[in-house]
Order: C-alpha cells, then sequence, then structure tokens
C-alpha cells in the first residue's frame, strides 16, 4: 500500500485483494464494479479494474478510451487514489503466459500465424476463462518492484475490482481452475490452476452480487449465490442497485393499492396548485399512484427475499440523469458511507 494510504476507519471487506462483481444482465454490475473500484482507491489507494467480457463497458462508464490489454489510468480518486483500467483479453494472456513460463518468445508469434492461438482461445473447452482469470491472478499477485519478494514486498495494486461474467455463469467461470487441475494431473499446468484456485477460495477473495429489486434479479441473485456456496467460493455482499424513492406515505400506498384514493380530492388538490383538473389529468394520477403502490409492493417483496440471504447488503439510487463520470463518483460515495469501501 502507498504511504499514507493506510485506512482509518474499518470497512466490511478488510484485507479483501480482489472483489468479484457479478449480476443479472440489465442491473448494472458494470456501473457497481466501477463505483466500487473508484471507493476502494480514496485515501490514496491504487486500484486495478478489469472486464473480461470484451464489451468495453468500463470504458464507457468513465467516458475515456478503449480499454487494452496494458493497463492504464483512467480516475482518480481522493487524496491522491488512482483507478486504472484492464480489458483482458484471452489472445493476449496466451502469449503472455507462453512467454513467462515457456520461453518461447518468438515461437509464440508463429503459434499464432499458424491459428493455435486461436484455437486455443476459442475452441478448446475451458482454456479461455483459464487465461482470463490467469491474468487477473497475476495482477493480484504482482508486486510494485519486480524483483521484490516476500510478504512484506509492496503490491502493485492496492485491490483488484473484477467486472465478471454474468450470475447464470459466474461460479462456473471462477471454478474453471479447479476442473483443469482435475485434468492436468502434473506439471506448470497443475500448479497455477491449484494457486489460482487457492486465492480465489481464500479470504483475499470476495464475490459480490448485484440486483435490482424484481422478481427475475433476485431469483437469480439467490441461485448464484447457491452456486457459488457449492464450489467454494466466498460470497461477499449483495449491492441493490436503482433504488427508487417512495414517492407516497404507507397510508396513502394502502389506499392506491386499492383504487380507493378519492377523485375529489385529488381534483381538489389539482385546483389549490392551479392546475386544471380535466379527467384526463386525475385518471392519469389515479393510475399513476395505483402502478406504484403495486411496484412499491413487489419491491417490498423482493427486499424480503434479499434479506433472506443474510449478506451484507448495500443499496445505490436510481440516478435520474443517467449514469456518467460524477454518477459513479455518487456511487462511490454511498459504498464508502455504508462501509463497502
Amino acid at each position: 500500500m502507498a504511504p499514507g494510504a493506510a485506512s482509518v476507519r474499518d470497512t466490511d471487506w478488510d484485507g479483501v485483494r480482489l472483489h468479484v462483481v457479478t449480476g443479472k444482465g440489465g442491473t448494472g454490475k458494470t456501473t457497481v464494479a466501477a463505483a466500487l473500484a473508484l471507493a476502494l482507491a480514496g485515501q490514496g489507494r491504487r486500484v486495478l479494474l478489469a472486464e473480461v467480457e470484451g464489451r468495453q463497458g468500463i470504458s464507457q462508464t468513465f467516458d475515456v478510451a478503449p480499454l487494452a490489454s496494458v493497463e492504464a489510468r483512467i480516475a482518480h480518486a481522493a487524496q491522491g487514489g488512482e483507478v486504472f483500467g484492464l480489458s483482458v483479453d484471452a489472445k493476449a494472456a496466451l502469449l503472455e503466459y507462453l512467454h513467462m513460463y515457456y520461453k518461447l518468445g518468438r515461437a509464440g508469434g508463429l503459434l499464432e500465424k499458424f491459428g493455435a492461438i486461436d484455437f486455443a482461445t476459442t475452441i478448446a473447452p475451458g482454456v479461455r476463462d483459464v487465461l482470463l482469470i490467469g491474468k487477473v491472478y497475476e495482477a493480484v499477485r504482482r508486486h510494485k518492484e519486480h524483483r521484490a519478494k516476500g510478504p512484506g514486498a509492496a503490491r502493485a495494486y492496492d485491490a483488484v475490482v473484477l467486472d465478471a461474467p454474468p450470475t447464470g455463469r459466474v461460479a462456473r467461470f471462477l471454478n474453471v481452475n479447479h476442473e483443469v487441475a482435475d485434468l492436468a494431473r502434473v506439471g506448470p499446468i497443475r500448479s497455477q490452476a491449484d494457486s489460482i484456485t487457492a486465492m480465489l477460495k481464500s479470504p483475499q477473495t470476495v464475490v459480490h452480487v448485484v440486483t435490482l429489486l424484481e422478481e427475475m434479479p433476485v431469483q437469480e441473485t439467490v441461485d448464484a449465490i447457491a452456486e457459488l456456496r457449492a464450489v467454494g467460493m466466498p460470497v461477499g455482499g449483495v449491492v441493490v442497485n436503482q433504488v427508487r424513492e417512495t414517492i407516497l406515505t404507507p397510508k396513502a400506498l394502502k389506499t392506491a393499492a386499492r383504487s380507493a384514493i378519492s377523485r375529489e380530492d385529488v381534483a381538489a388538490d389539482l385546483t389549490r396548485v392551479k392546475v386544471r383538473a380535466t379527467d384526463a389529468i386525475v385518471d392519469g394520477l389515479l393510475a399513476e399512484a395505483r402502478d406504484h403502490a403495486e411496484r412499491v409492493a413487489l419491491e417490498h417483496e423482493a427486499d424480503q427475499v434479499v434479506a433472506g440471504l443474510r449478506r451484507p447488503t448495500y443499496r445505490l439510487p436510481s440516478l435520474s440523469e443517467g449514469v456518467d463520470a460524477n454518477g459513479i463518483r455518487e456511487l462511490a460515495e454511498a459504498l464508502v458511507a455504508q462501509g463497502m469501501a
């Protein structure tokens, strides 16, 4: 950790170095991963935010140039902190792996020329995911000084945030090295697979799940947590994203749900604020109130399911003006205030 980067407050995830963020498509997991990275980068820390799906979601979120397979700074955080971005590419990761462990050098380029690299990264089952996770593993373990070793040596990054695949396949993605280890009984591949699996299942790693207060995302959250636990992955927190404000009182919500709000009362209120109370306007307001009450009731049911998971839960507001760099900072501040970072 950089000088002066020591935490001045406890958080829910002290000691964690790899934060894996997953969620059903459309829940905003990339947005949450970006906000978490920015939150973790406070107080002078260096944080790497990595993606593995090739969607360039991180670059769009921070409004920066498309990320490459080389780490680049994408944001500044409080007190000198920095966020670096990386789009992990399986082909580049394999070439790097061959150079590091087998000293192939130019021979790796020949393999690419003859199509062996494309075969390994697109056709061979599981190899692509192994390479993607392997690159993240290397970033977590890398030291700031190339030759530095030992537990006291400074790491290149104080934390790594991984924008992971969605809930439907995250457990298999993270557990792929365990499957590879079963196939490769001995040698460097088995050793590397065992090391990666050990890190992913250690207290250094947590998997956070992003959801919305809607039936399908919540059910996928429940299923994903069960699958992660089944393969021994450490489950982190649940981030409830895009939480909308309740605009009616509890009493008014009950009345609206029964379609029992008085038309006369609505018309009188409109007249009081100098709005012409036409039938169309009154009907529209009554319909909106009923829809709002129904949505709040469904969200309450979903919230009860989330509470039943008994995991630390964090809530992020729905941003009316959309998500931009300022919005990400607002969400990061909310995560810090709730103790996630």
